[in-house]
């Protein structure tokens, strides 16, 4: 298979670079004495700096809140002013390309309104990063990281933007991310936007955070927020969840809307949430389920409304689960080969029943079918979103688009090129012969052929493979190696999938993943919950500088 096949495995998606930053509070972050560590010293001054709300849970803020301890306002400016000492300055891991000057305000009337007896839910005054794919019709801009974009406010709210804001939720900012969800050029370094720069991994800051998703993950996970949201089409949120050591959730595609999110491809676009716990990412996508007008692929979604997925965390979930083992992902990497069998191991003494080379005879065949489906929708896709921007900045159609990066190269295309925006603009129209058939096969052999037939065959409750490899470094004159990712299956078939830290190697996390059948999203959490409860393998992230291997 080509490398830009391999590369859609898990479809890299971020963005930051030189966009100001909205006003920030005084860094409560900052060393003693306001510089970057004592010379000489072995750890730089954040790597055992204390930080109050570190690993603070959405149960655990709304408890703080209930009962006076802190307020919203409280909250919100700790996260202000540790991105501003650690994202901006410090390790600069780069994970915000700009925050909401009104969140302050938001978080001020949002305290009003419990004191006032009026509580929203379980995210009233919780701040919550989202993607800079994703509409906000406020004072930030949507961009997609591109300077194409640059300066692009969003007439309406996203339908994810305007769920977290009726749940009380305050968006906090907007996180960095692969420029065009990383789907630009086959030679591509996740993380990596125009507008935003270069994002780091949250625990080793010269390692990759994967994409596209890459600055909701890295944020989440070095509490800047309490959660962030990201968007997949293939692996977006489960990679970069996975090698920052979060939890990451894509549901099945229209359970979330995807109206007012920057696209690549309808079929298999979704928004989901990246967590420090499955208990907070059950939490956030109870409040963005739910069918919406301006999505026509939500109206199933009607028949999962009012779900809580709260009632599905059970730590006791996984005894009797049959679990199929996807051993055909093995081999690759001896290292999480290795985290793989003792988290087989671990679920087999919490009660589950263990299904052995439950293999998908289709997932090596599913990724060129795949890949033709995704230029063509993205050509119509990006032309539709397009229609929403304001005519003074000339984005109109894809052409556009390539043209602006060719006239801006120096600020676009220094690292590498547009070779995938090249391909997809060849494509026709979706009446293509060519798009419907690979359309077909892709799905068939995703789902019919696919986890369907597997989990039909086995009776199984999920499938199981490691999420990806552990974060590679940073190489932005080579760009990615393949990351070995599993989430093509679910992700062409639209089926849900979530992946939960397993371990790590030499400290670099790295995550399994449990996918299944479409609307599966309550089996899922119940069993990734349970595992998640067994191991407890989240550690928090410290971005220390590189990784000394030297005696290792």
């Amino acid at each position: 298979m080509s490398r830009h096949l391999d590369r859609r495995d898990f479809l890299k998606v971020g963005g930051l670079g030189a966009a100001a930053a909205a006003s920030l509070g005084p860094a409560a972050c900052a060393p003693p004495d306001g510089g970057g560590g004592a010379p000489g010293a072995e750890e730089p001054w954040w790597t055992t700096a204390s930080f109050e709300l570190e690993e603070a849970t959405i149960a655990g803020l709304q408890d703080d809140m209930a009962t006076g301890r802190r307020t919203a306002v409280e909250i919100t400016q700790a996260y202000l002013d540790r991105i501003a000492a650690l994202d901006r300055d410090g390790p600069r891991l780069r994970s915000v390309i700009e925050t909401n000057p009104d969140a302050l305000e938001i978080a001020e009337r949002l305290d009003r309104e419990r004191a006032e007896g009026r509580l929203r839910g379980p995210l009233h005054g919780i701040p919550i990063l989202v993607k800079d794919n994703i509409d906000t019709a406020d004072r930030m801009t949507t961009t997609a990281g591109s300077y194409a974009l640059e300066g692009h406010i969003a007439r309406t709210d996203s339908h994810v933007a305007a769920k977290l804001r009726e749940a009380g939720a305050i968006i906090l900012g907007k996180a960095n991310l692969s420029e065009w969800a990383n789907f630009r050029s086959t030679r591509s370094t996740s993380g990596w936007s125009g507008r935003g720069g270069q994002c780091a991994n949250a625990y080793v800051l010269d390692r990759n955070p994967c994409g596209s998703s890459s600055g909701s993950a890295a944020a989440a996970s070095a509490n800047f927020c309490a959660a962030a949201i990201g968007t997949e089409t293939n692996g977006s949120i489960v990679c970069p969840s996975s090698v920052n050591g979060l939890v990451g959730l894509k549901p099945t595609v229209g359970l979330v809307s995807r109206a007012g999110i920057i696209p690549i491809a309808h079929t298999q676009d979704t928004a989901g949430p990246m967590t420090r716990t499955v208990a907070d990412a059950a939490a956030i996508l109870t409040a963005l389920a739910g069918p919406d007008p301006r999505d026509p692929m939500t109206a199933p979604a009607a028949d999962q409304a009012g779900i809580d997925y709260t009632e599905f965390l059970d730590a006791e979930g996984l005894r009797g689960a049959r679990i199929g083992v996807e051993r055909s992902y093995f081999g690759a990497d001896p290292h999480r080969d290795v985290l793989m069998e003792q988290a087989i191991l671990d679920m087999a003494a919490a009660g589950a029943v263990i299904v052995d080379n439950a293999n998908l005879v289709n997932r090596r065949r599913i990724g060129a079918p795949s890949y033709q489906v995704l230029l063509y929708e993205f050509k119509a896709d990006i032309a539709k979103y397009l229609e929403t921007v304001e005519p003074e900045l000339g984005m109109r159609t894809l052409s556009d688009l390539i043209a602006f990066n060719e006239a801006n190269a120096d600020r676009e295309m220094r690292w590498f090129g547009q070779e995938i925006f090249l391909a997809a603009n060849e494509k026709g129209d979706l009446s293509s012969p060519e798009y419907l058939e690979a359309l077909e096969t892709a799905r068939r052999y995703a789902r019919d052929e696919g986890i369907d037939a597997l989990m039909e065959e086995h009776a199984l409750d999920a499938i199981v493979a490691p999420t990806t490899r552990a974060a590679w470094k940073i190489d932005l004159i080579n760009g990615d190696p393949s990351s070995l990712g599993s989430s093509s299956n679910a992700a062409i078939a639209g089926y849900p999938s979530i992946t939960v830290p397993m371990g790590d190697v030499h400290g670099l996390p790295v995550g399994i993943l449990f996918f299944g059948r479409a609307w599966s999203e309550g089996t899922l959490i119940r069993l990734a919950y349970a595992y998640e409860q067994a191991t407890q393998h989240r550690k928090p992230a410290r971005m220390i500088p590189s990784l000394d291997l030297r005696n290792a």
